[in-house]
């Protein structure tokens, strides 16, 4: 199962739910037999990668704000000597 197919929340893996809308529009059958599984693998690839991503950028930040608020808290101690 994927999450909603919805462009703007996914901007990395637009082309590929495109082609994967297209698949199941083209083959309403056939999506029931592995017609369009290749597209969904690589929309699964897509969507971890797109996930991992996201992640490493939230840790980059938490990391800024840590090293902002321990340096804060350095001034203000000095400040209250």
């Amino acid at each position: 199962m994927h999450p909603p197919l919805t462009l703007h929340k996914h901007p990395m893996c637009t082309e590929i739910i495109e082609q994967f809308q297209k698949c199941h529009v083209e083959h309403p059958i056939g999506k029931f037999f592995g017609e369009c599984t290749d597209l969904k693998i690589k929309l699964d690839r897509c969507f971890r990668e797109e996930k991992a991503l996201k992640r490493k950028a939230n840790f980059e930040e938490s990391k800024k704000l840590k090293e902002q608020l321990r340096n804060f808290r350095k001034e203000n101690a000095a400040s209250t000597q």
